[in-house]
Formats: C-alpha cells, sequence, structure tokens
C-alpha cells in the first residue's frame, strides 16, 4: 500500500463516487422516462430513443447490469476508504467507524440523492443520451447479468411474481388516457383538451343525452293550407325538416330544403313534387352510444335520425351537427336570436329555459346537476314535483337554487337558477 500515494486513492475513490451516481441516475432516469415519447422518437427514426425503448423492453436485464455496476462500485469505495482510513490513521477501530460513516455519507449524498434527482427531473433527455451508453455494458457484462437473473428469476417463480413474458407494452385505459390528455396543461391548448376529452366521453353517453326533444322539433305538415306550407319551406332556418301529415307519428321522410330552391319558383310546384324530394328516415334505437351513431351516420351517409324508443315511438331528433357541437362547441346552427351562451348576471343569477339539456347547464355554468334520470332542466323539475308547478316556486335541487318563472301547459318554460355559494 506504501507504493500507492494518497492522492491516487483520494482520485480513485472520487471516480468510485461518480460511477455509482452514474447508474444511480440511469436507473431513475431510465424508469422515470415517458415511453409514449420515446416510442414516438423512435417511429421518427431517433437512434438514441430506438436503444432506450429496447433497454425498456429488457427490464431485468438493464436493472441488472445496473445494479451490477452501482453494487461493485459501492463496494470498491467502501473497501477503498477502508485503506485510506489505515493509511491515515492505522488499524484503530475508531478510524475505520469514521471511515465507514464519511463513505456512507458520501454515497448517499453524491452517488444516489443528488444524481436520482437529476435523474427524475430531466428524465426524457437523458434517457435519449444513456442508451447509447448502457446498450455496450450490457454487451459486455451480460454473463454475469444472465447469471444473477436466474436466481432473481426463480426467487420471484416462488414467490409468485414473476412478470409477463415477452414484451408486453403498458396500457392505459380510455379513463386513465382521458385524465392525461386533461392533465397535459403545458403541452395541450385548452380548446384542443376540451375536445378530446368531449371525444372520450362520447362512448359513456347516448343519443338521448344530444336529443333535440320532441316538442323542439320543427316539422313540415303537408296537411295544412298548401300557401301556409310554402310559406314555412321559404322562411325556415333549417336545412332539412321532417316532414310528417298531422304530426310525427305519420312521418313521410326528411326534405333537405335547398333542394327547393328552384322548384318553389314554379307555380305548378305541389304536394305530390315536394314528396318526390323526400328522403326516408332515419331510426336510431334508444340507449345508442353517441361514438357508435357517429360512426352510423358515417357509414349510412346520413345527417340526421329520429330516436324511437322500444315502441317505435320517435322520441326526438339527432344530427350529425349535434354530434359535432358537442365535440368542438357551440357554433352558429341555432336559430338567428336564440343565444345558446349561458353566464351568471352581477347578482349571481341565470335566466334559463326549461328545455335546455343538464349536461349545457354543467358544463356552461359549473353546475352538478345529476344526469342518470332526465335529460332536460324541466323533466328534472317535474320528476322533483311529480306535478306542474306554479311560477313564483322556488326549490333546490341537488342543492342549487331554481326560481320557476313562467310555465306554459305542461312543461316549465322559464327558470331562474342561482349561482351555489361553493361555485
Amino acid at each position: 500500500m506504501e507504493e500507492i500515494p494518497l492522492s491516487a486513492l483520494s482520485i480513485t475513490l472520487i471516480v468510485l463516487l461518480a460511477a455509482s451516481g452514474f447508474f444511480s441516475l440511469s436507473e431513475t432516469a431510465m424508469m422515470a422516462s415517458n415511453r409514449f415519447r420515446l416510442r414516438h422518437m423512435a417511429q421518427s427514426g431517433h437512434r438514441g430513443a430506438q436503444k432506450a425503448l429496447a433497454l425498456l423492453s429488457r427490464t431485468d436485464k438493464m436493472l441488472g447490469v445496473i445494479l451490477l455496476g452501482n453494487n461493485l462500485v459501492n463496494s470498491a469505495a467502501a473497501t477503498l476508504v477502508s485503506v485510506i482510513a489505515i493509511e491515515l490513521f492505522g488499524d484503530d477501530k475508531w478510524a475505520l467507524g469514521i471511515g465507514t460513516l464519511a463513505v456512507t455519507f458520501a454515497i448517499l449524498v453524491f452517488s444516489e440523492i443528488t444524481p436520482k434527482i437529476i435523474g427524475a427531473t430531466h428524465a426524457d433527455r437523458l434517457a435519449l443520451f444513456l442508451g447509447y451508453l448502457l446498450t455496450p455494458l450490457l454487451r459486455l457484462f451480460y454473463p454475469a447479468v444472465w447469471f444473477i437473473n436466474l436466481f432473481a428469476s426463480g426467487l420471484l417463480r416462488l414467490m409468485r411474481l414473476s412478470p409477463p413474458p415477452g414484451n408486453v407494452e403498458v396500457k392505459l385505459s380510455p379513463e386513465e388516457l382521458r385524465s392525461l390528455v386533461l392533465e397535459s396543461a403545458h403541452l395541450i391548448p385548452q380548446k384542443h383538451r376540451a375536445i378530446l376529452g368531449s371525444l372520450f366521453e362520447l362512448n359513456s353517453i347516448t343519443v338521448e343525452d344530444l336529443m333535440t326533444p320532441r316538442g323542439n322539433i320543427e316539422i313540415l305538415d303537408i296537411d295544412c293550407p298548401w300557401d301556409e306550407v310554402l310559406i314555412q319551406l321559404s322562411t325556415s332556418h333549417h336545412s332539412r325538416l321532417p316532414v310528417c301529415r298531422g304530426s310525427l307519428d305519420q312521418l313521410l321522410g326528411v326534405l333537405q330544403a335547398r333542394r327547393l330552391i328552384g322548384p318553389l319558383r314554379n307555380e305548378d310546384f305541389d304536394e305530390a313534387q315536394l314528396i318526390n324530394h323526400l328522403q326516408p328516415p332515419y331510426y336510431i334505437p334508444a340507449g345508442t352510444a353517441v361514438f357508435s351513431q357517429l360512426a352510423f351516420f358515417q357509414e349510412n351517409h346520413q345527417r340526421i335520425g329520429f330516436v324511437v324508443d322500444e315502441y317505435g315511438d320517435i322520441l326526438c331528433v339527432l344530427t350529425l351537427e349535434d354530434i359535432i357541437e358537442e365535440l368542438v362547441g357551440d357554433f352558429t346552427t341555432s336559430l338567428p336570436g336564440l343565444g345558446n351562451s349561458l353566464y351568471w348576471d352581477s347578482d349571481g343569477s341565470a335566466m334559463v329555459e326549461g328545455s335546455r339539456q343538464l349536461r349545457d347547464l354543467n358544463r356552461m355554468l359549473g353546475l352538478d346537476f345529476p344526469l342518470d334520470g332526465p335529460k332536460t332542466l324541466n323533466g328534472l323539475i317535474l320528476e322533483h314535483f311529480q306535478d306542474i308547478p306554479e311560477s313564483g316556486v322556488s326549490i333546490k335541487l341537488t342543492g342549487i337554487l331554481v326560481e320557476i318563472v313562467h310555465t306554459q301547459d305542461r312543461s316549465v318554460v322559464t327558470t331562474r337558477i342561482f349561482r351555489p355559494e361553493n361555485s
């Protein structure tokens, strides 16, 4: 030992601590790296990402070479500290104890905690470079890693904790993927996150959630005087009109109003010509998932469908625009003069039509009306009273104060909702 200078021993110790720090950093950075980002970069041809993914696909081998190197280096560092302590203070027990404490402190600070914090903080960037360094190390020490993993695999089998065979990719459930998208505030613009969030919800909502209630459907009744029919055709703001006799129960078909721009100018345009322009109605079973219905619209080249119950009665109408608005938000498909936006007034209240969808109220006003029952505010109020309430009556629905402003016939026309104190 006298032939080895103390300075050389000190430099060697520093190198060992640095090597231990490298292995600690590698372990944390590789395990904390975003595999989806690495996969995207690997598909784009990034060599570092490809090597990192190859290592992550063999986690047992990668951890084997990292931990093998880390433990060897730490053991060598502890031995070297003992040698330095003996060199400086002799073979007294107190000197060896101080050396053990010193090397433990140095390993914790310089080789464990600090490198692992760095690795966790910059995992994605470091993984791209660590793949180049760990790959040759794994090839060099592969026999030793293979031998050690034999015992580790055997122990895992005894504990019935064996990992699945092969390269099993990490799979996310739709709920987990939705949470991942919504939490990516610094990566995805707010509008894009809202659209993606709505897309994930399409499988969990049905056509009844987006429907236009039967009472709000504009129909073209050809049993009316022909002059009234022509006036309605000329002034309607809808591009498609359900055509019937008397009511929707006698539905004849769907009329594309723009196809009548030319024929309406002819004085001899009559009912027979109108019926020739009708398209057969498209029916949708109640309870159909919105995402499935969007696919059906695409496959059948339809833009409007009538939701029917188990008895074949028409409940409501659903259009392609309704689904698109659920994805991207409201746009100019409503009648002129009828605003779709909702907001709180200065006194903390909002005037709301009874026909408003509860889902729209929850989204626009930040409320929490239940969605597992009635779909509209009117339906929720009627379910609560089991009768038609009088104007001026106020109730609390799930902690939300609602005042009945106006009722007509068998429905609540207008209400005033007061902002909850906790919102």
